[in-house]
């Protein structure tokens, strides 16, 4: 088994896409999805400047790109020649394939790609579609977002409710995203939860709350008109960490994952069960590579920044690939590891604390 993470706004850096554009195949690529998008992600990916690229409407588009532009070199991985490990069964369940599929906030539309959910151009529209989107929901209202690092969790957690905040992203233990009115995270900086400490981060927007729904509105518009398939692979949601199979409900998830939280915690909870051979970080890769080394160091990582990075992918992969096939003994505890994770069932909903807990 090996998985696919991919990463969300934050982790682009001046000139990303250069190294892949040497390849006259990924210059055509990613021309036909500047044209699908009405973005010019070449530019962005070359030329623009860290200013330009950390625009909301920007951003979420070239990290799509950026993540998919290794997804035909590495799509054999994913593709007929993989052995079955689990029939495809409703919500909830696994599916027939020992890929897993995860990505961070924007990131899930390009895990729904490797997951063979959607089509890479249809994927890369829609993250133009939604980063276009909270952008204007942006200017609606003067938001923002911090990082709170440490303290109790439930003491954390009734500090941010009691501001009148919302815990937007749950990144694993330790460490929570409070998002809202700039007003209130200032209060919340300078009266931290006990053993806390907070962080103001350069978003302006409470990304993935309630003041989003004018964007969530536009995007459910878009994903409406937008083909989702089964998926062939494991594909982690944001919402709960569970397996999503289903296509209207991965649609419907996607959408709301625009107001609701982030629960890359639980993903990577689901990850650590499912205990992949190897994991490769999709690019840009750093943020999520140097998350998964801290909070899952069990786990083989591969990072692939750039299409340099792909023969070593393709090793480790293969590695794994042959070892699947040399051993169909192994089939049936993948297809436990996948069904066990697949069937658990969603977290119970906290009591609500403030608004803190909404939509958790």
């Amino acid at each position: 088994m090996y998985a696919f993470v991919a990463p969300g706004q934050g982790s682009q850096t001046p000139g990303m896409l250069a190294a892949w554009l040497r390849d006259p195949g990924h210059a055509g690529r990613l021309r036909r999805w500047s044209e699908a998008a009405d973005v010019d992600l070449v530019h962005l990916g070359t030329k623009a400047s860290a200013a330009e690229i950390a625009r909301t409407e920007n951003t979420q588009p070239l990290l799509v790109a950026a993540g998919l532009l290794a997804h035909e070199a590495l799509a054999t991985f994913a593709g007929p020649a993989e052995p079955s490990v689990a029939a495809p069964g409703p919500a909830g369940t696994a599916p027939g394939s020992a890929v897993v599929a995860a990505g961070h906030s924007v990131g899930e539309l390009t895990a729904a790609v490797y997951a063979g959910a959607l089509a890479p151009a249809d994927a890369v529209r829609l993250a133009a579609v939604r980063g276009r989107a909270m952008a204007a929901a942006c200017a609606e209202t003067s938001t923002s977002m911090a990082a709170v690092v440490g303290g109790d969790e439930p003491e954390v957690l009734g500090r941010i409710g009691e501001l009148g905040l919302y815990a937007a992203t749950f990144n694993g233990p330790g460490q929570i995203v409070a998002a809202g009115a700039v007003e209130d995270l200032d209060r919340l900086a300078a009266e931290p939860p006990p053993g806390a400490t907070v962080k103001r981060l350069p978003v302006a927007g409470a990304f993935h709350t309630p003041y989003m729904e004018s964007a969530r509105r536009t995007v459910a518009a878009a994903a409406a008109r937008t083909p989702f398939l089964r998926p062939t692979g494991a594909l982690l949601s944001n919402a709960d960490g569970r397996i999503v199979s289903d296509p209207d409900d991965l649609r419907t998830r996607l959408v709301e994952q625009l107001v609701g939280p982030v629960r890359w915690d639980l993903c990577l909870d689901t990850l650590g069960r499912l205990a992949p051979d190897a994991t490769v970080c999709l690019p840009p890769a750093r943020t999520l590579a140097a998350i998964l080394r801290r909070q899952l160091p069990e786990l083989t990582a591969v990072s692939a920044n750039g299409p340099r990075d792909l023969a070593t992918v393709r090793k480790r992969l293969d590695a794994v690939r042959e070892r699947i096939g040399a051993m169909p003994e192994q089939s049936a505890p993948v297809r436990e590891r996948l069904d066990a994770a697949g069937s658990r069932t969603a977290p119970a909903t906290a009591p609500e604390e403030g608004r803190a807990h909404a939509r958790l």
